[in-house]
């Protein structure tokens, strides 16, 4: 081992992105980091799958949860122009959501966005072959009831944050979510291979999901989603229909290079190479902690919520070990990880499609944002 990392600088990274690689973590992998607005690392090593092609940097990835800040940036800059409200309760924009006098009706855009809502969890979570039906998601929200009363508490919304951000952005907007976040995220910024639902009139080509089996252990953790078998995930997910489809928590398709621009816009306060996506006031009210708990209602871990973003500053991040409670971003289901860091100006998207253990996972990611931290901050 201690011949492996004999490198100064970039070079100490490459060489632990070649050995997470020659450890099978993954299949293949692609690392991105920007610093201080300048793309500074470009990795993509290893097979698109089993028995795929050479991984590069621009083979699209399923994003799984790191397709929720894309959908939350849409949201932002509806806010920014005044087309809603963080305030704003839910149904003042879609009244099916909620009956009037229900405590429902008291879900406002903020508490979705921070995973407040109290509607974590619902019948539409077993149905997987429905959530590419955009109708019978919309339905399923407005049927759903709360699990606990809206702001009383934190419990990660895995699929429904992205079904009612969704349909907010198509009713505050009029534009379907996957057309608003290309036309105004996406396209400005250059990040030419991502999609929330990849267009009929493109090819799939996105890399093949493989589900390790969980490592040993001494006993169960308690701790994550619980019910997600890596296999099945990844099988569903592998299916075109998916790639194609509209689920804004977690069908995003894309790369680390394109993730991990979007991260260096928002941690140079909004603004990349003359392109301004938000302003800095919007970028500062989207990153602050709006929720801070001990246990999280559905992963059962330490958890801060900013508004579509996760914050740094619990033993359960997966932004490495040395970052500084500024830091922002997001994880994907035992996969990916992407995140910027506004004090250093720095940004870092790691993308593999390997499904792991969330704590192998968090043990891979982190070891490479201390790595990038070391070299670049």
């Amino acid at each position: 081992m201690s011949e492996v990392f004999d490198a100064d600088g970039p070079e100490q990274i490459e060489q632990l992105f070649d050995l997470q690689l020659d450890a099978g973590l993954h299949h293949g992998a692609q690392l991105a980091v920007y610093r201080e607005g300048d793309l500074v690392l470009d990795l993509a090593g290893g097979v698109t799958g089993p028995d795929g092609e050479p991984t590069t940097p621009d083979r699209k990835h399923v994003l799984f949860s790191c397709t929720k800040p894309y959908a939350g940036a849409c949201v932002h800059l509806l806010a920014e122009e005044g087309a809603l409200d963080y305030d704003d309760a839910v149904r003042e924009h879609w009244p099916a959501f909620a009956e009037p006098g229900t405590a429902k009706a008291d879900v406002t855009v903020r508490h979705v966005l921070s995973h407040q809502g109290g509607f974590p969890h619902g019948p539409f979570d077993e149905e997987p072959a429905r959530w590419i039906d955009w109708d019978a998601a919309v339905a399923a929200m407005e049927e759903i009831e709360l699990s606990f009363e809206p702001g009383e508490t934190a419990a990660y919304h895995a699929l429904n944050y992205g079904f009612v951000v969704g349909e907010l952005v198509r009713r505050a907007s009029g534009t379907p979510i996957d057309e608003f976040a290309r036309e105004r995220v996406f396209e400005p910024l250059g990040m030419d291979d991502t999609h929330v639902g990849i267009p009929e009139d493109e090819p799939d080509g996105v890399a093949t999901l493989v589900g390790f089996e969980a490592f040993d252990r001494c006993r169960e953790p308690d701790v994550g989603l619980g019910t997600v078998d890596n296999d099945a995930a990844a099988a569903l997910f592998n299916q075109e229909s998916f790639h194609r489809a509209v689920i804004p928590a977690a069908s995003g398709t894309g790369t680390a290079r394109d993730m991990a621009r979007f991260y260096a816009c928002l941690a140079a306060g909004g603004e990349l190479d003359g392109t301004r996506l938000l302003d800095s006031e919007t970028v500062e009210r989207a990153t602050a902690v709006q929720a801070q708990v001990e246990r999280d209602g559905t992963l059962g871990v330490p958890r801060r919520y900013a508004m579509g973003f996760e914050r740094a500053g619990t033993p359960w991040d997966k932004y490495g070990t040395l970052s500084p409670d500024a830091v922002f971003g997001h994880g994907g289901l035992g996969s990916i990880v992407g995140w910027a860091d506004p004090e250093a100006d720095l940004a870092m998207a790691y993308v593999t499609n390997g499904i792991r253990d969330e704590y192998e996972h968090a043990t891979r990611v982190n070891a490479m944002a201390d790595a990038v931290r070391t070299v670049f901050a």
